[in-house]
């Protein structure tokens, strides 16, 4: 059975079973496994008006398409005259089987609808898949991008629901399936539509008012030339940052630092409001350490951030992140720092933030793919290479982990003073730009991945917007990012 497509019986609620539950076996079917449909009639569907405060909600942030939780007519059943290797439990009440069984757990419920009304709760749900009813496979922290939106909270969850059922089949047929460990809890069963209106309601309300009077987000990058030890070895921020000035219209952000011929220059995103999406922009630094007028470098019909720089192979080279072309693509610098020029597509998908390492005498890239659905900042994949034009492989444990507070990278990797290895990640606890944290590389091969739980970075010193989600450096000069509230003209004019 090592790696070999599996004979799986996929149970499913007979009434009103969910779209996640039929996109799930579509991608089972497609990754060549033998399923059969079975249905589970004990299996209660959602209550009417679950379903309806859904749609509503997502009525009001112009979803179009049905989402996750989307009730069905039905699933067709579906036989197979061979006995399964494996049972996969979509509907939460399959009984104890001699076939070995996995199931989710959301929120510690067997049921997906106690995940949903964590989510109205204003709680972040931990999902688990669970083998035979007891023992706990697989974990994952889902990012809620949207903490407000109870319905686009409960698509990132059940995005990622998705994702560690996939995940976990695939382990299974590998053979690497293993406990992790941790022990089986039981949740709360809290009811979604009470949840809603106490809750979710209010939360909601007040989003609407912050984003009448606010930009829904603004960054400002911090800049320091510091020749002592940094922020990733001291653990805090400091002091002595400056703020890279802007007009209120656009926003930078995503700082990377690079030295040239002895000169520093920082690439940022540089986020235009009117526009809608970034373009990449450099900074020149004059003699006496002060920052000169940004200037566009780069820009692409989609949004670009992330300006990744570095010097390999006798050339200067951009990996900017583009997940909205659906391409992960090396620019090299054809007349430095002002022209660049697109030189290989390394990766295909919503790859966000990929961070170059060379390691051990072989080229990696850490990264965060959407895997179609929900966010771009819980699931990480990592990819390897030879040279940096490719073939780039997929690791075979991707997705490393699914975890909203180290899976999407937030700067380039640093070295300690000891020799460690240590990745700058985002962690999206309070959403995303919520806060960072440094992991340290504790294994990488090709069997092999382990990054160790988050340091947090404190956010004191004189930097006054602690919500950071960027750090990076080069020689002295020291760049991070944070987020503030920036009122709309007709606000600041009234407030004023």
């Amino acid at each position: 059975m090592q790696g070999q497509s599996l004979s799986i019986d996929v149970i499913v609620p007979k009434d009103r079973p969910r779209r996640w539950q039929e996109i799930v076996i579509h991608r089972l079917a497609a990754e060549g496994h033998d399923l059969a449909i079975l249905h589970d009639t004990a299996a209660r569907p959602w209550p009417a008006s679950a379903n309806v405060l859904l749609a509503l909600e997502r009525a009001v942030f112009r979803r179009k398409e049905a989402g996750l939780a989307a009730p069905l007519g039905a699933i067709a059943p579906l036989a197979r005259p061979r006995l399964p290797h494996l049972r996969l439990d979509l509907a939460g009440n399959a009984g104890l089987s001699d076939v070995p069984t996995i199931a989710l757990r959301f929120d510690r419920s067997g049921c997906d609808l106690a995940g949903a009304a964590a989510v109205a709760a204003g709680r972040l749900p931990l999902l688990e898949a669970v083998l035979d009813g007891r023992t706990v496979v697989g974990r994952a922290l889902p990012m809620i991008d949207r903490q407000e939106a109870t319905a686009l909270g409960v698509e990132d969850m059940l995005a990622r629901a998705m994702t560690l059922l996939a995940a976990t089949v695939r382990a299974f047929a590998e053979g690497r399936l293993a406990g992790l460990g941790v022990p089986l809890q039981e949740g709360d069963g809290t009811g979604f539509a009470g949840a809603y209106i106490t809750r979710a309601v209010p939360r909601l309300g007040r989003e609407a008012l912050r984003r009448a009077c606010f930009r829904q987000a603004h960054w400002r990058v911090g800049y320091r030339f510091h020749d002592g030890p940094g922020v990733a070895q001291e653990g805090r921020l400091g002091t002595g940052w400056q703020i890279l000035p802007d007009a209120g219209d656009r926003f930078y952000a995503d700082p990377f630092p690079f030295h040239w011929q002895g000169r520093p220059y920082l690439f940022v995103e540089d986020y235009v409001h009117a526009a809608g999406k970034a373009v990449i922009s450099v900074v020149p630094f004059g003699a006496d350490g002060r920052a000169q007028a940004p200037r566009v470098v780069l820009e692409e019909p989609h949004h670009l951030s992330y300006p990744q720089v570095f010097e390999r192979d006798g050339a200067i080279w951009m990996l900017p992140e583009a997940s909205a072309s659906g391409r992960l693509t090396l620019y090299r610098a054809v007349d430095f720092p002002d022209r660049w020029s697109a030189e290989a597509t390394l990766l295909e998908g919503e790859i966000s933030d990929a961070t170059l390492l060379e390691h051990e005498g072989r080229l990696w890239l850490f990264a965060t793919s959407r895997d179609g659905f929900g966010s771009t900042s819980d699931t990480l994949v990592i990819f390897s290479a030879s040279s940096l034009a490719g073939p780039w492989r997929p690791h075979g444990a991707n997705p490393i982990l699914i975890d909203r507070r180290r899976a999407r990278p937030g700067g380039a990797f640093i070295r300690d003073a000891s020799g460690n290895l240590l990745l700058p990640v985002q962690d999206g606890t309070l959403g995303y730009g919520g806060g960072l944290g440094l992991s340290a590389l504790l294994a990488l091969g090709e069997n092999t991945v382990q990054l160790g739980e988050p340091r947090a970075i404190l956010a004191d010193g004189d930097w006054p917007y602690p919500r950071i989600h960027t750090l990076n450096r080069s020689g002295s000069l020291e760049v991070i990012d944070g987020i503030v509230a920036v009122p709309k003209p007709w606000w600041r004019s009234r407030a004023s």
